[in-house]
């Protein structure tokens, strides 16, 4: 197989559904390479030959690598046989998942186009959850906390609004308070049994630049006022990581975490506190 030398490559992902599962395959491969570049052809409800027949033309005219999810043996046949002839690596990605699992569970599966998608009530549960979440963001409604899986507290630039959306997409109902100097905590907030509260820092360089960044953003005129400044920062940070500590509230520095790895870890603390809830109910 040639070895491509360019700034870029031409990535191909043919879907007999919506395509987000290889979008989220083809992306985590992708950046694995900082040196290059994807450029990517997405074909969305890829379900019949003529519609075969474009996907194979533009693959045709731009080669690289082919990555599809067909259920239909017949369309997902001739894409690998063209491909082949094109000189273009192909894959299913999930034939080698489907064939693990049929060798543990001892059966084949019952091929259905976008399962996956299909709404069910986890569907609903995660747009329950995001309602949930747009409306409790920044603060709002501190009066319906009691009913959010997770309450988010940090200083601004956190990234507290990002992993809360993050979280609700996974289906937990996220509310999140911004902590701000002279600013009192709503009393709502020490008679909440339910949520897991988790507190969300970073150092004062990483939040002092976000600040400055979100500033130049919105095209600010502001002048080194506390928001901004490393010494005013450095203090809000440390109060916060006292009231944390005060509150025994768990706590997760997002210095160099992608909103990805702060929700993994706040799931998996939800998990150990829904255990805890369970077994005090129990008694």
């Amino acid at each position: 197989m040639t070895h491509r030398h360019e700034s870029y490559f031409h990535l191909h992902l043919v879907s007999d559904a919506t395509g987000e599962t290889l979008m989220t395959v083809g992306r985590a491969a992708a950046v694995q390479y900082a040196t290059v570049s994807a450029i990517e052809h997405i074909y969305p409800l890829v379900r019949s030959q003529k519609q075969l027949d474009r996907v194979l033309t533009e693959i045709e005219a731009n080669p690289g690598i082919v990555l599809y999810t067909l259920v239909d043996h017949e369309l997902s046949d001739r894409l690998t046989t063209k491909c082949r002839e094109f000189g273009c690596p192909c894959l299913s990605v999930l034939e080698p998942v489907l064939a693990m699992f049929q060798n543990y569970l001892g059966a084949a599966s019952t091929p259905r186009v976008g399962a996956q998608h299909m709404l069910n009530a986890e569907y609903f549960q995660r747009i329950d959850a995001l309602n949930y979440t747009m409306m409790h963001d920044d603060g709002q409604l501190p009066e319906n906390w009691e009913e959010a899986d997770v309450l988010l507290m940090g200083v601004s630039r956190t990234s507290k609004t990002p992993t809360s959306i993050y979280l609700a997409n996974r289906g937990v109902k996220t509310a999140n308070m911004p902590l701000v100097p002279g600013i009192a905590l709503p009393p709502q907030l020490d008679l909440l049994q339910k949520p897991l509260i988790v507190g969300l820092f970073a150092s004062p360089e990483r939040i002092v630049q976000i600040r400055e960044n979100r500033i130049l953003s919105l095209n600010a005129t502001q002048d080194k006022s506390s928001y901004v400044d490393r010494t005013a920062v450095a203090e809000e940070i440390a109060a916060s990581r006292r009231l944390f500590n005060a509150r025994n509230w768990p706590i997760i520095d997002v210095t160099r975490r992608s909103i990805e790895e702060t929700a993994a870890s706040i799931i998996s603390l939800l998990k150990d506190h829904r255990r805890s809830l369970s077994a005090r109910a129990d008694q």
